[in-house]
């Protein structure tokens, strides 16, 4: 039996679920078609994704095409919750596009298909609501060309748009098939010398197999046009599933290795880790390795599409995974006669909002802070930060509706009634140059039994922090020099303005420590010797002395903005754009519509969605996605300090040591 790991991706409102719940309803699955509206859907659980009508948690169901059996992961449509598609893009051997008939390619449609084809996941691309008034054919497929992929192959025409009776009608070997020989052939030389010396040899059979060798290598998309409401297209998608999409490999005598997508809590509170099985086998009572050292024994497992009393999830396998209480999404699993594997990275832009939660009730503060510690579990990306000094607790969020979704999961499976701030932007703060400095053990200003030298330095985007060391490695215990890295690391989260410095080089110059003394006859006496707690409150006071010298520029949010808006309404929205401190390009004019592109501070992106229907007689588009940050103009935004403060070093020792 082959394996297919399969995700339903689309912009909110496309028809990810109601298509979901069609393919099932086909396969015999289900008996009934479930409803987005009534909250009747299979893979929408939670009591808001009913609510709403939209999807917010990835969810995993199983079901056959033929010979495949195929998972199949429903995703979020809505930006808010674009972390939940980047854990489920990791797992995936393919998957369908949807795309509405009606609204067309729309924004997070862009983003999806631009991260698709940057991972090289093969992908379908299914136009749904040919029902709905309004919904358009050859207009739409000029737009998919356009803005996602030249490389498109419609697989059939469409009859009847508007209307419940539309149709969709699958080419055949009587159709004319000049428009698939085309774009097969921008990948293969051959094929084209071939038609070029006898177009005769080449049959349709044989073009559909290169489609499907094509579309494996995500060089190709086909098209399918239908409604997932009435059923229509939805078995030539069904049949394109199973041909043009490749099964997931299957070594299962190969070394265990597997990628954490999910994690949520059972009946009981324990942890249950879904898991994608890439290569090996593993069983129930294995001990198994993941994450950064961490290591523990499978109690239990249910494998997706296989009988419940299964006692191992294999390769090419979805699984849920009990017993593995300190696991993280992102976390790769393994042996423990193997070497463990390092986390995934991600795929999508950081949330660049973050707002702070408080209880409605002071004395659920505790529980609070718990409940947010498993939230995060489930959403790494929403990056708690505790401010103990101010006792507030920060979010990290993408949008105004995840604060909705954690407001009403904390009241509904906590009984935790929260309140939010006003959402703020998250900044950065970046090296400028080199910078060190150097306290020494029992000299004055250091009050510390430790000797630690660092140097900083820039480092490029999305290099992270490097920690490197100048000193032999032998010069003092691994331990103290462990406490340095450690909380140079930690320290970085707040730089000279409390922004993050994401990207440094650190370099420890200089070490020294008082080694194990005591009084005659008498135990080891702690005032007379370092200890790794030296190092981690001298460290702090070094890196930021560094810090300054180096100097550190803060850097904002851009978004990459597109408009599309009458022309007659170009010169009101250019200013408005102006004074929101956009930098648009060149308008590309047209008689009716006008095309605008260009960055925009991503503080500014909500003003600009509340502004644009006044300005635009309602009739404006906005798209927009993370693209880069860029140094602050103006003011230079600081960010309150939730630690001890070693920027200002007497109130510090103060704090950390009682005295100066």
């Amino acid at each position: 039996m082959k394996l297919l790991n399969l995700g339903i991706l689309a912009h909110v409102d496309a028809g990810k679920t109601s298509l979901t719940e069609r393919l099932l309803y086909a396969a015999g699955v289900i008996d009934e078609i479930g409803s987005v509206d009534d909250g009747s859907t299979q893979t929408d659980s939670l009591a808001l994704e009913r609510q709403r009508g939209i999807t917010i948690k990835s969810a995993v169901v199983s079901f056959p095409i033929g010979d495949v059996t195929v998972n199949l992961i429903d995703t979020p449509g809505h930006p808010d919750f674009i972390a939940e598609v980047e854990r489920a893009l990791s797992v995936l051997d393919g998957a369908v596009l949807v795309i509405s008939a009606v609204e067309g390619v729309q924004a997070q449609t862009r983003v999806l298909m631009r991260t698709l084809r940057r991972l090289r996941i093969p992908a379908l691309i299914f136009v749904n609501k040919t029902d709905r008034p309004g919904a358009q054919y050859e207009p739409l497929l000029k737009s998919i060309a356009d803005k996602l992929s030249a490389a498109i192959v419609p697989m059939g025409s469409a009859g009847g748009l508007g209307t419940r009776s539309a149709t969709f009608t699958p080419y055949g070997p009587d159709d004319p098939y000049g428009d698939l020989l085309e774009v097969l052939a921008e990948n293969d030389e051959q094929l084209l010398a071939t038609f070029v010396e006898n177009e005769h040899a080449l049959e349709y059979d044989g073009l559909r197999r290169r489609l499907a060798v094509q579309t494996k290598q995500a060089l190709v998309h086909p098209v399918y046009f239908g409604s997932a409401i009435t059923g229509a297209g939805t078995d030539a998608l069904t049949e394109g599933i199973r041909e043009f999409l490749p099964s997931a490999p299957t070594d299962v005598d190969g070394p265990v290795d597997g990628s954490v997508f999910k994690v949520e809590r059972g009946a009981a509170g324990e942890k249950v880790a879904y898991v994608r099985m890439f290569s090996g086998t593993a069983h129930v009572r294995d001990r198994l390795r993941f994450g950064d050292g961490g290591e523990a024994k499978l109690t239990a497992l249910e494998v997706f599409g296989a009988p419940r009393t299964t006692d191992a999830v294999r390769a090419g396998q979805i699984g849920k995974l009990w017993g593995l209480a300190d696991v993280q999404i992102g976390d790769r699993i393994s042996s423990t006669e193997e070497e463990p594997s390092t986390r995934t990275g991600g795929f999508f832009a950081p949330p660049t909002l973050e707002t702070v939660i408080s209880p409605v009730r002071p004395s659920d503060k505790g529980n609070l802070r718990v409940a947010l510690i498993q939230l995060a579990e489930q959403d790494p990306l929403i990056n708690l930060r505790q401010d103990d000094l101010r006792q507030e607790t920060y979010v990290s969020l993408y949008g105004e509706v995840q604060k909705e979704v954690i407001q009403t999961t904390l009241a509904t499976e906590f009984g935790i009634g929260v309140d939010f701030r006003e959402t703020t932007t998250i900044c950065v703060e970046r090296i400028d140059g080199p910078g060190q400095a150097v306290e020494f053990n029992k000299k004055d200003p250091n009050p510390f039994l430790a000797t630690v030298g660092l140097r900083v330095e820039p480092a490029p985007v999305n290099a992270g922090v490097t920690f490197e060391l100048e000193v032999e490695l032998g010069s003092m215990p691994y331990a103290f020099i462990k406490a340095v890295e450690e909380t140079v690391r930690a320290t970085l989260g707040q730089g000279i303005h409390g922004w993050q410095i994401p990207d440094a080089r650190v370099v420890m110059t200089h070490s020294g420590y008082s080694a194990r003394q005591s009084h005659a006859h008498a135990v080891f006496d702690k005032s007379m010797s370092s200890t790794a707690g030296d190092f981690r409150l001298l460290t702090p006071l070094v890196l930021m002395t560094a810090l300054r010298r180096a100097g550190t520029t803060v850097h904002e949010p851009m978004h990459r903005f597109r408009l599309e808006i009458p022309t007659d309404t170009t010169r009101a929205v250019l200013a408005a754009l102006a004074r929101l401190r956009a930098i648009p390009q060149v308008p590309a004019p047209a008689a009716q519509t006008s095309s605008l592109e260009g960055e925009i501070p991503a503080a500014a992106v909500y003003q600009l969605e509340q502004q644009l229907p006044a300005l635009t007689r309602g009739e404006g588009v906005l798209e927009s996605a993370f693209e880069r940050y860029q140094p602050v103009t103006g003011p230079i935004p600081e960010r309150p300090r939730t630690d001890h403060d070693p920027l200002h070093r007497r109130e510090y020792l103060l704090r950390v040591q009682r005295r100066v």
